[in-house]
Parts: C-alpha cells; sequence; structure tokens
C-alpha cells in the first residue's frame, strides 16, 4: 500500500449536501434573515436542510450502531427547532448545531437520555420533521456507498471526544474559537474561556494526530517519513 499523507487521517469527506466553510457565510445570511422576519419554523428548516447532512454525518461517526444516530439527530433537530426563537447570534448557527450534537451525544449513555429518544417528535412542525427526515435517508444512503478505508478504521478506536474533535476541525473545517465554544457546550462563552479551550484544544488534536501516525505506522499504512 502506498503510503498515505498522515494530514488525511481525519476519516471520510462531508456527504454532497454538507456546507463547506466558504458557503457558511451565505448560508448564515439567509438563516439570519428567516429569523430577523420572524420566521423561525423556515429558519430552523433550513438550517436543517444546510447543515444536516455534515451534523448527521457526525453522530454516524460518533454512534454507529443500533440506530443511535437516528435518535441523536431527531434530538438535535429538536433542539434547534425549540432554541431557535431565543438565540443570541454570539456564533455561527453552525458552530451552535454542533455544541447542540456533543451535548446530545456526550448524554447518549444516560438512562434519562435513552429515555428521552424515543419520545422524541416533530409533529408540531411537519416542515421541520419532513426536512430531518430526509436529510437522514440522504446521508445514511450516501456514506453507505463509500467504501470504509483502513485508516478510516483507525480513527473509529480513539475515544468519543477525540474522533469528535478530528471530524469538526479537518472535516468540517471549524475555526479554533468555534471549536472551543463547541467543546465549552457554551456558544456565549466569554473570550477568555474560549481562548484557554482553543489553546487546551490545539494540544490535544495535535497529541490525537501523533497517536493516529503511530498506528497508520505501525500497521504498515504511512510510510516512515509520513508526518
Amino acid at each position: 500500500m502506498n503510503p498515505t499523507d498522515p494530514k488525511k487521517l481525519a476519516g471520510p469527506g462531508e456527504a454532497p449536501s454538507g456546507a463547506p466553510p466558504r458557503a457558511e457565510g451565505a448560508a448564515e445570511a439567509t438563516l439570519r434573515a428567516r429569523w430577523d422576519e420572524g420566521d423561525i419554523d423556515g429558519a430552523a428548516t433550513e438550517a436543517i436542510r444546510v447543515y444536516g447532512p455534515e451534523i448527521y454525518g457526525l453522530l454516524l461517526s460518533l454512534h454507529p450502531r443500533g440506530g443511535d444516530a437516528d435518535d441523536l439527530f431527531s434530538i438535535v433537530c429538536e433542539r434547534l427547532w425549540r432554541g431557535l426563537a431565543g438565540f443570541r447570534w454570539q456564533c455561527s448557527v453552525r458552530t451552535w448545531a454542533y455544541a447542540i450534537a456533543r451535548n446530545a451525544s456526550r448524554s447518549h449513555g444516560e438512562a434519562e437520555g435513552r429515555r428521552a429518544r424515543r419520545e422524541v417528535g416533530l409533529s408540531a412542525c411537519p416542515a421541520v420533521s419532513e426536512v430531518a427526515a430526509a436529510v437522514r435517508t440522504e446521508t445514511a444512503s450516501y456514506l453507505r456507498t463509500e467504501r470504509r478505508a483502513e485508516i478510516e478504521r483507525l480513527r473509529d478506536e480513539l475515544p468519543a471526544a477525540d474522533r469528535a474533535l478530528l471530524i469538526l476541525r479537518l472535516d468540517r473545517g471549524l475555526a479554533w474559537n468555534d471549536l472551543a465554544r463547541v467543546f465549552l457546550d457554551d456558544p456565549g462563552a466569554g473570550d477568555e474561556a474560549v481562548r484557554r479551550e482553543a489553546a487546551r484544544l490545539r494540544k490535544r488534536f495535535q497529541l490525537v494526530r501523533e497517536r493516529l501516525v503511530a498506528l497508520g505506522r505501525a500497521r504498515g499504512l504511512l510510510g516512515d517519513g509520513g508526518g
């Protein structure tokens, strides 16, 4: 096998309809315009349509078995829809959505969380429900057609927090300050708290990459000069 670039150790790419960082500004402007007009359902529907594939892709990477990603995605969509009216725009909706997703993922093992997942419903807003279902179906279908490479399976051996860090930084392109807000579970955190968390995440990111490079070399997936 040819040596693989360690910079590509983050894993699979985004689904086709995932919003790349360059498109985020236009998407956020559209969401803000609908929000300013008081069209909260429309803004939520658009947010899920634009950002849903990458959010669902993250959840599938963190929870690949037993339909848990589907349940968690429903929770994320409901929380985004219910919380959008009170959103304070201290960060992008995209960053906020990732914070919601990571919070739902972290509480995945709690008994109360398991019960709540089975009770999630978006029937009060059919448009949001329909878009969420379409995103889930299309994204899952796309990801199932992608052959998982050995280098991607290495990432699956990491703790969930480390996998999330790699995906959000490398696959999704979140800036360090946005990453800090996601991991703090507080999109409105103060500048000093964000700065400290961003510095911690940079160090953690380097350690995780070094671990993956070492694993890749040990299994013959990387050349000795890669790194």
